[in-house]
């Protein structure tokens, strides 16, 4: 006798898609949490005797607790940031950068005047500079993305970018502020290449910022005195700079372990700005080759993770704010911690999210809450779409429910 069968499909059931919950970057978040802890760590032990040369004695933790306020208001904004949609900025982005461009001319007739340069308003609490870095990324990720049908036209492409990257990196060396003024030219020279723009356009930036280079080193007795250290400590370790010696000298008493947290030496004699530009020299005398591995490491996972986002970003202009972001602060960690080591000249860069300064690490984090924003619309879109695909096929199923396949009948018409 026959017995009633079910027909069964090939097709293995759907999966649910899962809620949207808070789409964190989980690597990235964690990476960030350990910069920014072992940062703050840093400053607190490389920052005492500097801040009791600031206050006259009073405090020995002034710029450790005034780190610590920085990281807070930097963290609200990173986070009010990475749950605000990034694509609300783009009817802004001409406002903000000329808005920068207020600031950066304001420093010059305004700014205050400490170490032979004008870099602060408001008694040292703001630089513009900083912010310059990020407004440049943003507004450059949408000019580029609405400019992405005719980059390969000079006149529409090239032109315009030098002359919007000429003006806030010329506003900036008349500061005068090399460093920063070189990272802006590099920052903008990588996102016009991800653009997609052709190789020729490619070599005649790559000619711009060496012609820029020669001309800053050879007018600016700064960037003379700068490479020729440089030079002069490839040939011979004992004829670097002053500053560099002394970083090496930290570096080398840390070897692979360190001397331990708060133990290095260096710092309280003879290494200058231990708590700004020469702080990776401060970590590598305490916490050793294993420390300054794992610092490393975690601006490698930015950048990894940073790329990443990019890929998946949903428009052009997403995905170069998040490679923007991220070779930012990846290309800024590598310029301070190459110095240091006497690998690339002086430069000035802090290193994100652990040298002192409070509108550098407010700006840095502002630029991580940009670039979980993104991460953030990549994922709710990709949710939205699973859930369509989903509700679709769920929709056809419904509509052809499973049947019995019908008993054979003995040709009498009486069902066996």
């Amino acid at each position: 006798m026959g017995e009633a069968t079910t027909v069964n499909s090939s097709t293995p059931p759907l999966a649910r898609p899962r809620p949207l919950r808070l789409s964190l970057d989980i690597p990235l978040f964690l990476a960030l949490v350990f910069l920014l802890g072992f940062g703050l760590l840093m400053v607190y032990s490389a920052s005492w005797m500097p801040s009791a040369a600031h206050t006259q004695g009073r405090s020995v933790s002034y710029f450790f607790t005034n780190q610590i306020k920085w990281a807070i208001v930097g963290s609200v904004i990173a986070t009010f940031l990475m749950y605000f949609d990034y694509r609300r900025f783009y009817p802004f982005v001409l406002w903000m950068m000329g808005a920068t461009i207020v600031l950066l001319l304001a420093v010059l007739i305004f700014g205050q005047t400490l170490n032979y340069s004008r870099r602060t308003l408001l008694g040292g609490s703001i630089q513009p500079a900083e912010l310059a870095k990020l407004v440049t990324i943003l507004y450059l990720a949408v000019w580029l993305q609405s400019k992405r049908e005719v980059l390969n036209k000079i006149t529409f492409g090239l032109l315009p970018l030098i002359f919007i990257l000429g003006l806030v990196a010329g506003l900036i060396l008349l500061e005068p502020d090399i460093s920063t003024a070189l990272t802006i030219l590099a920052i903008g020279g990588l996102l016009f290449f991800l653009a997609g723009v052709d190789l020729r356009q490619i070599l005649l930036i790559i000619l711009v910022v060496g012609v820029v280079a020669v001309f800053v080193t050879t007018f600016s007795s700064t960037g003379q005195t700068r490479i020729r250290d440089f030079i002069a400590g490839l040939q011979d370790p004992l004829a670097a700079s002053y500053h560099i010696q002394r970083a090496q000298e930290a570096v080398v008493r840390g070897g692979i372990l360190g001397v331990g947290i708060g133990e290095g030496t260096t710092k309280l004699t003879s290494l200058p700005l231990p708590h700004h530009d020469s702080i990776f020299a401060v970590i590598v005398e305490e916490t050793g080759l294993v420390g300054a591995s794992l610092l490393i490491a975690a601006y490698l996972v930015v950048l990894w993770r940073g790329l990443l986002i990019a890929r998946r970003a949903p428009d052009m202009a997403g995905a170069l704010i998040a490679a923007g972001i991220s070779l930012w602060i990846t290309l800024e960690a590598l310029m301070n911690i190459l110095a240091m080591l006497n690998l690339l000249p002086a430069t000035g860069n802090v290193l994100p999210f652990v040298s002192i300064g409070g509108s550098s690490l407010v700006t840095t984090l502002a630029g991580v809450g940009l670039l979980m924003s993104v991460a953030r619309v990549s994922a709710r879109e990709q949710e939205t779409t699973e859930r369509r695909i989903y509700g679709a096929v769920v929709s056809l199923r419904r509509g052809d429910r499973r049947r019995r396949v019908s008993r054979p009948r003995h040709p009498s018409g009486i069902e066996q």
